[in-house]
């Protein structure tokens, strides 16, 4: 019988952090509590005061349903279990954000929690559904630093000078790559206060970040989870050591932390990840490689353009409106340069090569 988060709240929610300390998957679960739209409910970054995660489940559970805003039904469960549980219904929330800015191509959000003993946690929030959202990951490909990475690290810092116990952060998907930054990046009086890095399953980092100073300096901190069949955690450069975690699901579904096998305080690892994780980030990274960051910024901001024609704001809305704006988009096409087009052509074609390569090698 596989075990999840709902299963480690159940058996371990009635254990104060006293009792039991906290650990990865305390972690995990702060991460996807981030994902949880809370305007109106948690104090904002320039409002005073905190609430009870109790407080913020009520609140949230007295809204109308149209009106809750979650990413996925199980994140709406997990914070009603949450909120009943003595593990976590009196951590407090506070310095709540939630910023999208379709011009800079920035989605931010992330949530601070306080424990009694002083500690802190900043949980960053992953790439949501929107479209803004997966083109700043894009951006990944070809810029040294997104804006949600600065403001990341500013949300830190900022943080870090309003308590002074001991200080962690981390986040799910795109949240943990942030996590990670922001504690590379924040100042050398903050870093020595920061106990742990949590990066679950977040892409990595160029190769010039990982050489920089304020990355050593926590690096020994970093803890990394990557499930057996990784995408998205194999993206880009990871200098840190990494676990392996077992996952329910199959492929890109591994992505979803509530597939993620618990066993006590802990996930249950396995030894390696899979053949196909392994051909998937070599064709990834050698298809990167065949191209120079121009190249990448091109050609991501042309498929953008081309998503963004449809109006759809959200990956869900996107089949409907490609459909429904089927016109618009074929102008869009028609809009494009040949040459645009030729170069869209041959960067799918170096996909196919490098995957062959990837193939070939595994052979």
């Amino acid at each position: 019988m596989s075990t999840d988060l709902f299963d480690y709240i159940a058996w371990r929610g009635d254990l104060s952090f006293q009792d039991s300390s906290f650990n990865e998957v305390d972690s995990l679960i702060l991460c996807c509590l981030s994902y949880i739209r809370f305007p109106g409910i948690v104090p904002d970054v320039s409002e005073p005061g905190t609430v009870t995660v109790a407080e913020a489940s009520e609140a949230f559970f007295s809204l109308k349903e149209d009106q809750r805003q979650t990413r996925t039904e199980e994140d709406e469960e997990l914070l009603g279990r949450m909120g009943r549980s003595r593990r976590f219904g009196s951590l407090k929330l506070s310095r709540y954000a939630d910023h999208l800015n379709p011009e800079q191509e920035k989605q931010f959000s992330a949530i601070t929690v306080s424990f009694e003993d002083g500690s802190t946690y900043f949980a960053y929030r992953g790439t949501d559904s929107t479209l803004v959202g997966w083109k700043e990951d894009f951006n990944m490909a070809f810029m040294p630093v997104i804006p949600a990475q600065q403001e990341a690290a500013e949300y830190l810092i900022q943080g870090a000078g309003q308590t002074e116990g001991p200080l962690l952060c981390g986040g799910h998907s795109k949240g943990g790559n942030l996590a990670v930054f922001a504690a590379a990046n924040c100042s050398e009086a903050i870093q020595p206060r920061i106990q742990a890095v949590y990066n679950n399953d977040g892409p990595g980092f160029d190769r010039e970040v990982l050489k920089s100073k304020g990355y050593i300096g926590v690096s020994d901190r970093i803890h990394t989870f990557l499930p057996q069949s990784s995408v998205v955690g194999m993206l880009l450069d990871h200098e840190e050591d990494y676990t392996v975690i077992h996952s329910t699901q199959n492929g890109l579904l591994q992505h979803d932390p509530y597939s993620w096998e618990v066993m006590g305080p802990g996930f249950i690892q396995v030894k390696a990840v899979s053949a196909s994780s392994e051909i998937i980030d070599r064709t990834l990274k050698n298809w990167i490689s065949s191209m120079n960051s121009s190249e990448r910024e091109e050609f991501f901001n042309n498929l953008y353009q081309i998503f963004a024609s449809t109006d759809a704001e959200t990956l869900k809305d996107l089949p409907v409106c490609w459909l429904k704006n089927f016109r618009k988009v074929s102008k869009s096409l028609l809009t494009i340069s040949p040459e645009t087009r030729r170069m869209l052509h041959r960067t799918f074609f170096r996909l196919l090569d490098a995957g062959k390569e990837a193939l070939l090698d595994e052979l």
